[in-house]
Protein backbone atom coordinates (compact mmCIF):
# COMPACT_ATOMS: atom_id res chain seq x y z
CA UNK A 1 0.00 0.00 0.00
CA UNK A 2 1.43 3.30 -1.00
CA UNK A 3 1.43 6.24 1.38
CA UNK A 4 1.75 8.81 -1.41
CA UNK A 5 -0.64 10.16 -4.04
CA UNK A 6 -0.48 12.53 -6.99
CA UNK A 7 -3.68 14.51 -7.51
CA UNK A 8 -4.15 16.07 -10.94
CA UNK A 9 -6.91 18.66 -10.63
CA UNK A 10 -9.35 19.31 -13.48
CA UNK A 11 -7.12 18.72 -16.51
CA UNK A 12 -10.14 18.78 -18.80
CA UNK A 13 -10.90 19.96 -22.30
CA UNK A 14 -12.96 22.99 -21.19
CA UNK A 15 -9.72 24.87 -20.45
CA UNK A 16 -8.31 24.17 -23.93
CA UNK A 17 -11.47 25.00 -25.91
CA UNK A 18 -10.85 28.33 -27.64
CA UNK A 19 -14.61 29.01 -27.77
CA UNK A 20 -14.98 28.57 -23.99
CA UNK A 21 -15.04 31.48 -21.53
CA UNK A 22 -12.64 29.32 -19.51
CA UNK A 23 -9.93 29.00 -22.18
CA UNK A 24 -6.56 29.36 -20.41
CA UNK A 25 -4.40 29.55 -23.52
CA UNK A 26 -1.83 27.15 -24.90
CA UNK A 27 -1.20 24.43 -22.33
CA UNK A 28 1.23 22.26 -24.33
CA UNK A 29 4.15 23.08 -21.98
CA UNK A 30 1.91 22.40 -18.95
CA UNK A 31 0.84 19.03 -20.41
CA UNK A 32 4.44 18.05 -21.19
CA UNK A 33 5.60 18.86 -17.65
CA UNK A 34 2.56 17.22 -16.07
CA UNK A 35 3.18 14.03 -18.06
CA UNK A 36 6.77 13.98 -16.73
CA UNK A 37 5.32 14.39 -13.22
CA UNK A 38 2.75 11.62 -13.74
CA UNK A 39 5.37 9.24 -15.18
CA UNK A 40 7.78 9.98 -12.30
CA UNK A 41 5.11 9.45 -9.63
CA UNK A 42 3.81 6.28 -11.30
CA UNK A 43 7.35 4.80 -11.31
CA UNK A 44 7.71 5.69 -7.62
CA UNK A 45 4.47 3.87 -6.71
CA UNK A 46 2.22 6.86 -6.07
CA UNK A 47 -1.54 6.44 -6.30
CA UNK A 48 -2.55 8.58 -9.29
CA UNK A 49 -5.81 10.51 -8.95
CA UNK A 50 -7.53 12.77 -11.47
CA UNK A 51 -10.41 15.09 -10.63
CA UNK A 52 -12.99 16.34 -13.12
CA UNK A 53 -15.24 19.33 -12.60
CA UNK A 54 -18.79 18.97 -13.92
CA UNK A 55 -21.53 21.58 -13.44
CA UNK A 56 -24.67 19.48 -12.93
CA UNK A 57 -27.17 21.95 -14.39
CA UNK A 58 -24.98 23.56 -17.05
CA UNK A 59 -25.81 23.60 -20.73
CA UNK A 60 -22.56 25.37 -21.60
CA UNK A 61 -19.34 25.40 -19.54
CA UNK A 62 -18.41 22.15 -17.80
CA UNK A 63 -21.70 20.60 -18.94
CA UNK A 64 -22.29 16.94 -18.07
CA UNK A 65 -21.63 14.32 -20.74
CA UNK A 66 -19.77 16.68 -23.08
CA UNK A 67 -16.31 16.44 -24.61
CA UNK A 68 -15.25 19.49 -22.57
CA UNK A 69 -15.48 17.59 -19.27
CA UNK A 70 -13.23 14.79 -20.48
CA UNK A 71 -9.56 14.53 -19.43
CA UNK A 72 -7.20 16.17 -21.93
CA UNK A 73 -6.28 13.20 -24.12
CA UNK A 74 -2.55 13.99 -24.27
CA UNK A 75 -2.21 13.35 -20.54
CA UNK A 76 -0.71 10.05 -19.44
CA UNK A 77 -3.86 8.88 -17.66
CA UNK A 78 -4.32 5.14 -17.31
CA UNK A 79 -7.49 3.15 -16.67
CA UNK A 80 -6.05 2.07 -13.31
CA UNK A 81 -5.89 5.71 -12.14
CA UNK A 82 -8.62 6.97 -9.83
CA UNK A 83 -11.12 9.42 -11.34
CA UNK A 84 -13.10 11.68 -9.00
CA UNK A 85 -15.96 13.70 -10.48
CA UNK A 86 -16.83 16.79 -8.48
CA UNK A 87 -19.55 19.41 -8.79
CA UNK A 88 -18.10 22.12 -6.57
CA UNK A 89 -14.71 23.81 -6.24
CA UNK A 90 -13.27 21.48 -3.60
CA UNK A 91 -12.38 17.95 -4.70
CA UNK A 92 -13.31 16.83 -1.17
CA UNK A 93 -16.87 18.24 -1.23
CA UNK A 94 -19.43 15.42 -1.61
CA UNK A 95 -16.94 13.07 -3.29
CA UNK A 96 -15.19 9.90 -2.10
CA UNK A 97 -11.73 11.55 -2.09
CA UNK A 98 -11.33 11.11 1.69
CA UNK A 99 -11.96 7.37 1.24
CA UNK A 100 -9.60 7.13 -1.77
CA UNK A 101 -6.86 8.81 0.31
CA UNK A 102 -7.23 6.47 3.29
CA UNK A 103 -3.75 5.31 4.33
CA UNK A 104 -2.05 8.09 2.38
CA UNK A 105 -0.26 10.89 4.22
CA UNK A 106 1.73 12.62 1.47
CA UNK A 107 0.14 14.23 -1.56
CA UNK A 108 1.54 16.00 -4.58
CA UNK A 109 -0.80 18.44 -6.31
CA UNK A 110 -0.95 19.93 -9.80
CA UNK A 111 -3.81 21.30 -11.88
CA UNK A 112 -6.03 23.94 -13.39
CA UNK A 113 -6.98 26.63 -12.05
CA UNK A 114 -4.37 27.34 -9.40
CA UNK A 115 -6.41 30.03 -7.67
CA UNK A 116 -9.67 28.06 -7.58
CA UNK A 117 -9.87 24.25 -7.49
CA UNK A 118 -6.14 23.66 -6.88
CA UNK A 119 -6.15 26.17 -4.01
CA UNK A 120 -9.29 24.62 -2.55
CA UNK A 121 -7.74 21.15 -2.63
CA UNK A 122 -4.54 22.44 -1.00
CA UNK A 123 -6.50 24.19 1.78
CA UNK A 124 -8.80 21.23 2.45
CA UNK A 125 -5.90 18.73 2.37
CA UNK A 126 -3.95 20.96 4.75
CA UNK A 127 -6.88 20.93 7.19
CA UNK A 128 -6.80 17.12 7.01
CA UNK A 129 -3.10 17.10 8.01
CA UNK A 130 -1.65 15.82 4.74
CA UNK A 131 1.98 16.53 3.93
CA UNK A 132 1.62 18.58 0.72
CA UNK A 133 3.85 19.43 -2.21
CA UNK A 134 2.49 21.67 -4.96
CA UNK A 135 4.27 21.50 -8.31
CA UNK A 136 4.08 25.13 -9.41
CA UNK A 137 4.93 24.74 -13.09
CA UNK A 138 2.33 21.97 -13.40
CA UNK A 139 -0.40 24.42 -12.40
CA UNK A 140 -1.97 27.26 -14.35
CA UNK A 141 -4.16 30.31 -13.77
CA UNK A 142 -5.55 32.82 -16.24
CA UNK A 143 -2.56 35.12 -15.60
CA UNK A 144 0.87 35.05 -13.94
CA UNK A 145 -0.04 37.65 -11.32
CA UNK A 146 -2.91 35.51 -9.99
CA UNK A 147 -0.73 32.39 -10.11
CA UNK A 148 2.11 33.97 -8.13
CA UNK A 149 -0.23 35.61 -5.60
CA UNK A 150 -1.99 32.29 -4.94
CA UNK A 151 1.30 30.50 -4.21
CA UNK A 152 2.57 33.42 -2.11
CA UNK A 153 -0.65 33.60 -0.07
CA UNK A 154 -0.86 29.84 0.50
CA UNK A 155 2.80 29.74 1.57
CA UNK A 156 2.37 32.72 3.89
CA UNK A 157 -0.63 31.14 5.63
CA UNK A 158 0.47 27.47 5.57
CA UNK A 159 4.26 27.46 5.82
CA UNK A 160 4.54 23.64 6.03
CA UNK A 161 3.42 23.26 2.40
CA UNK A 162 6.22 22.89 -0.14
CA UNK A 163 5.97 24.76 -3.44
CA UNK A 164 8.38 23.33 -6.00
CA UNK A 165 8.99 23.39 -9.72
CA UNK A 166 8.99 20.03 -11.50
CA UNK A 167 12.79 19.89 -11.80
CA UNK A 168 13.19 20.48 -8.06
CA UNK A 169 10.68 17.72 -7.29
CA UNK A 170 12.05 15.01 -9.57
CA UNK A 171 15.65 15.97 -8.86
Amino acid sequence: MTSKALICVDFENEWTDKSSDYFVGNVSDLIEKTNKLIDFCRKKGYKIIFTLHVEKDSNSAFAPNTKNVEIIKELHKQNSDVLITKNKISPFYKTNLDKVLRGINKIVICGILTNLCVRSLVQDAYDRNFEIKVIKDCCVSFDDETQEFTFKDLKATREEIEFLNLDEFIG
